[in-house]
């Protein structure tokens, strides 16, 4: 028996409920697992279902179970199934290898009586057998005739099971006695307690397995096997059917948590409007997308959750090889339109052009998708607003869909394009098929934000080339170096594109939960701003000859400074829009890019003490005054509040720039990051007449002491990570990197050369070796390898240098895309992406090896 064999609403039932976070599996064995037969002996599991069951039974969040009459040693023997597949005898009343309850001498004695009576009344019965169990005994008639059947469970009946204490449980030819409670629904239920399941599937054919089909509620799931009334939901005729329904949902649970279709990371395009931003596959699907702002909930959620989870799809409709089997359709290539954030994704007759519309009202995002070229293309639109946990209804209109049921209005503008709805059971997507000509391409325009469905004032072409004059035309204004620049301007439209442009807010990453190890927990939300990261994005585009991000961000962080009591209590992070951060939550109906859960939204490093980020801001200050020839007033004031706050805190143990989420240390980095906040501010105040506070210069001097005699750590030959302890971290190098210590102190030249040999494999840098207090592992850090790269030219390495840097550029993308790690074993990019770090340190060393 197929899958195709089964019913198509139970296929849908079965994919839907192979989504829930945490699944309980569980069926009855003697005709479910195993087929009834004469001898209950030889009564043996189909191979295909005991296969199913350990293959659920060793996937994450899933647990499988059979709850039996059988005894439990019976059940274990006859089964086979492996130690990871929960097995419960006599109908509940046995969880482990020994019996669960432990029988008091009347009990006992009970069980003994009703064993002697037993055997008396099946004495010379032919056909008739025993089953003694720990608590029960059990009267099986399958083999017996008719009359003796009836005789004897008549004789059962109106003796043994009348006595007090005495519980009886029938089923298909067998009758059960026992001397403690049994019930397979009771069972069930303290199974569902203990593994805290979402979701839960039973498949039984005896009458004793209704118990469990009436607990089932919400998204459970009851099928019956073969024939009689059942208050399951389903049935299947057979053990080759539960068979089928197991493998089926064993390959959709698989899929579903593992991400088997999950795209190299390092190959996601990012389309942006200075007010959101949303991510292309390499073969033209909308993979993720937020709504309203970039921090918001999930419109399209695929990247974390497969397609399921929301996505927006074209691809040309599947031709056929001779022989009838469907024809390839990868796509040839994907681009950036040069010097825009457009992107092109190209098939032979077929190109698929996205971007975001720009400059429309702040509350909207509007999606363009351009369909041109001299075949056939299909189309899935499936939309799942707050990641996928409100339910989708769609209605199609003449001017194209309407999406209800969302707290943001949303409709898809598609003029003459048949729809065909369909669901799922909990959400409807559309599926269209286009005929395609040369000369008329298909619009779709998603329209979130907004319920209207009528045409746009100006034409799609227009609108596409007003956006991309937008992007080229400040393309044009950048002082771009010699090396690498296509790349760098790459680098530079992607800061951009990771700006805000209604708030001056710098997300740190597009997206959240991309993880630092396959499988892996160490998933976080970058979507925010933090004051380092946006510090030294708008910083790297100030280098560049941009000032307005600078400005903005700048003016961004005087507004939050205005909510607080003073500048030593500013917050790593905040959102986009400068406000604090709500508590770190799980969305646990997502199971993760290729099964790397938890999906986190929100960053508890949002209530960490991270006393380096005073350092950035003021030396973004202090380019932007360069960049201007003078110093804004309201900048130096801000100036000052960064000195005074490390005036208060710098002498404190902190979480650190990596925010270990550790008990605080005393880190290097935080420390030079202080020295450097006082530093800049006396530089500022004497080149543009500003009066200094009177103690900056002794502070100054003050922490620099306290690095070199506390940072230094002669055993290791190095500056190492903190005061306290040995280990080595790549932040260190800014010891050098700032100007604290001349690049020529052999102390300096010493901590490359041991960051190099400890934390440098190929063609990328770790941050640290050493244990965070975090399971699992992670990649090398693009940013962490441009501190090398600049800490080479600096000690006169620039072979080195240039070797490394190379490296990084061929670990971009086909499209130029950076994210924030890299595996130099399985040689794949890690983390969340586009990554704001790896591409201003791009953008850093590619300027110094101009010079």
């Amino acid at each position: 028996m197929t899958a195709e064999a089964l019913p198509a609403e139970l296929r849908r039932t079965i994919v839907q409920l192979a989504r829930t976070p945490r699944l309980l599996v569980a069926c009855d064995y003697d005709g479910t697992l195993a087929p009834i037969v004469g001898d209950p002996s030889q009564a043996k599991p189909l191979p295909e279902s005991v296969h199913a069951m350990r293959s659920l039974a060793a996937l994450p969040t899933t647990t499988a179970a059979v709850i039996s009459g059988r005894a439990l040693r019976d059940l274990a023997t006859l089964s086979r199934l492996p130690a990871e597949v929960h097995l419960v005898g006599s109908h509940g009343s046995e969880f482990d290898v020994g019996f669960v309850h432990e029988l008091d001498p009347d009990t006992t004695h009970l069980r003994t009586q009703l064993q002697r009576s037993l055997q008396e009344i099946t004495a010379g019965q032919p056909g008739v057998t025993l089953e003694a169990k720990p608590a029960s005994v059990a009267v099986h008639v399958r083999r017996a005739e008719p009359e003796v059947s009836e005789s004897v469970l008549d004789a059962v009946r109106s003796g043994p099971a009348t006595w007090e204490g005495v519980q009886v449980t029938e089923g298909k030819s067998v009758m059960e006695l026992a001397v403690v409670e049994t019930d397979k629904g009771n069972a069930f239920e303290a199974l569902r307690h203990q593994v805290g399941c979402t979701g839960a599937i039973f498949l039984g054919d005896d009458v004793t397995d209704e118990k469990v089909f009436s607990k089932l509620h919400g998204p459970d799931l009851g099928i019956k096997v073969g024939e009689g009334d059942t208050l399951g939901h389903y049935r299947v005729p057979d053990t080759p059917g539960v068979a089928t329904v197991l493998a089926l949902l064993m390959e959709e649970r698989r899929t579903w948590l593992y991400g088997e279709q999950a795209p190299a990371i390092e190959r996601l395009s990012m389309l942006a409007n200075e007010r959101t931003v949303a991510l292309l596959t390499p073969d033209a699907r909308v993979t993720w997308m937020c709504h309203p702002g970039p921090d918001s909930a999930a419109v399209f959620a695929d990247l974390l959750g497969g397609q399921g989870a929301g996505h927006f799809s074209v691809l040309p409709a599947q031709p056929e090889n001779s022989d009838g089997t469907p024809r390839s359709t990868l796509p040839l290539g994907q681009r950036y339109v040069p010097g825009t954030m457009t992107v092109e994704t190209r098939w032979s007759r077929l190109l698929v052009t996205d971007y975001l519309e720009h400059g429309g009202d702040s509350h909207r995002t509007d999606l363009i998708r351009v369909i041109s070229g001299s075949t056939k293309a299909v189309v899935e639109f499936a939309p799942r607003p707050e990641f996928g946990q409100v339910p989708v209804r769609m209605t199609a209109e003449a001017e194209g869909i309407r999406v209800h049921g969302t707290s943001e209005p949303m409709v898809l503008y598609s003029p003459a394009v048949k729809w065909q709805i369909t669901s799922d059971g909990m959400h409807e997507s559309a599926h269209a098929e286009l005929t395609l000509s040369e000369d008329s391409p298909v619009v779709l325009e998603l329209r979130c934000g907004t319920e209207t469905l009528a045409g746009s004032d100006l034409a799609e072409p227009e609108r596409r080339s007003s956006a991309n004059r937008y992007w080229s035309e400040w393309v044009k204004q950048l002082r771009l170096p010699k090396v690498e620049t296509d790349l760098v301007v790459r680098s530079a439209l992607t800061l951009r594109g990771l700006c805000n442009t209604d708030t001056g807010g710098i997300m740190a990453a597009a997206t959240t939960s991309l993880p630092e190890e396959i499988g892996g927990v160490r998933n976080w939300d970058y979507r925010y701003c933090w004051l380092r990261d946006g510090a030294m994005s708008a910083r790297a585009l100030v280098s560049l000859g941009s000032t307005e991000e600078a400005e903005a961000f700048l003016d961004w962080l005087h507004r939050v400074m205005d909510t607080l009591p003073g500048p030593e209590r500013l917050h790593p992070l905040y959102s986009l829009a400068g406000g604090t951060l709500g508590p770190e939550a799980v969305i646990d109906s997502l199971p993760g890019y290729a099964g790397s859960r938890p999906v986190r939204v929100g960053n508890l490093a949002d209530q960490q003490v991270q006393l380096d980020v005073f350092g950035p801001v003021v030396e973004l200050a202090t380019d932007l005054a360069l960049a201007h020839g003078k110093l804004r007033d309201a900048d130096w004031e801000l100036v000052k509040g960064m000195a005074e706050a490390v005036t208060w805190r710098w002498f404190e143990p902190d979480h650190g720039i990596w925010e270990e989420r550790d008990v605080p240390r005393h880190h290097v980095y935080s420390k030079v990051m202080c020295w450097v906040t006082i530093d800049r501010a006396l530089k500022l105040a004497a080149h543009y007449d500003r009066t200094p506070e009177p103690g900056w210069a002794q502070l100054r001097e003050q922490i620099a002491e306290d690095v070199l005699k506390n940072g230094w750590h002669p055993d290791v030959q190095a500056f190492t990570t903190a005061y306290e302890g040995s280990d080595l971290d790549a932040a260190s190098l800014y010891v050098g990197l700032s100007g604290l210590i001349d690049p020529s102190d052999e102390r300096f030249r010493a901590t490359v050369t041991a960051i190099e040999s400890e934390l440098r494999s190929g063609s990328t840098v770790y941050r640290y070796r050493r244990d965070d207090g975090l399971p699992g592992h992670e990649g090398g850090f693009h940013l962490c390898a441009t501190w090398l790269i600049e800490a080479y030219l600096l000690t006169g390495r620039r072979t080195e240098a240039e070797e490394l840097f190379q490296q990084i550029v061929d670990n971009a993308g086909p499209t130029g895309l950076l994210s924030e790690e890299y595996d130099p074993i399985a040689e794949r990019s890690l983390g969340n992406h586009p990554q704001a770090y790896s591409h201003l340190g791009l953008i850093r060393c590619a300027q110094l090896l101009d010079e």
